[in-house]
Parts: C-alpha cells; structure tokens; sequence
C-alpha cells in the first residue's frame, strides 16, 4: 500500500534532536515531553508497519531500540522503560522509548492515559543529548 507522505511530520521533519543515525532509521530526542528522557526511534522511509522490513531490517530497528533503551537505562535509572510502537494517527514506523518513574503523573499507567497526579519536576541531566549521542555512536557505530 502505498501512503501519502506529503504531511508526514517523520518524512518531512522540523526542529528534531537528532541523537544518532544511519541509512536506515534515527534516534531522536523529545525536549518538551513531560516525560522526561522520552525518545524516538524512527524509520526513514515512509512504510506502516514492522513486518512491511526485511528480516534485516526488523533486526536493525529492533538493535536501536534496545540500545535506546540501554542508554536511557544507564544514564536516568528510571523504575521502567515503556516501549510502545503505535502508529495510529501517523502510519510511518516509528517507536517510543519512554522511561517511567513510580513518581510521574501517570504511573504505573501508560503515558496516553489519563494523569494520576500532579506532573513532577524531574528532568535530564544537562549534558544528556550530548551523552545520548556519544553512547549511541559508540554501541550503534557513527
């Protein structure tokens, strides 16, 4: 199936933190969630769904995602890590990395539900792009 791109905001990005790339997909950093450290990982070409890849490819993806998943891990020790590839108003391939604290808004519930409690004033650490993209480089290779 083929899908009209023309206004898809991962075909045609604006002000994205880019933290790592390669020919095939990108981590990128979301600066105004109220989650702090929340990331996504996007495919580059414009498709729907994870089994539209090739082995190789799904792979790929999946081998960023974890690795997302490791450095935000490593760097925020958050309670958990939600990942979520959802796609239902936007169909271009793409994953939430999300990590979840016993103390934000929303826990133990997902990030699209409804506020448990008032939003807490975590954030990143100020170098955490920086740090982001030089662990990236350095497990996913530049």
């Amino acid at each position: 199936i083929k899908m009209n791109n023309e206004s898809c905001v991962y075909c045609h990005p604006t002000n994205e933190i880019l933290l790592w790339q390669n020919p095939l997909c990108r981590a990128i950093f979301i600066a105004d969630s109220p989650f702090p450290g929340w990331c996504r990982v996007v495919w580059h070409e414009h498709i729907a769904e994870l089994s539209d890849l090739r082995d190789d490819q799904r792979n790929s993806i999946m081998t960023v995602v974890a690795q997302v998943e490791a450095q935000l891990r490593q760097l925020l020790t958050p309670a958990k890590i939600n990942i979520a590839s959802l796609g239902t108003a936007l169909p271009h391939l793409h994953w939430h990395i999300i990590p979840r604290y016993l103390d934000d808004s929303h826990f133990p519930e997902p990030v699209w539900s409804q506020a448990l409690r008032a939003p807490t004033a975590r954030t990143v650490p100020e170098n955490f792009i920086e740090l982001m993209r030089e662990r990236l480089a350095i497990t996913l290779g530049e």
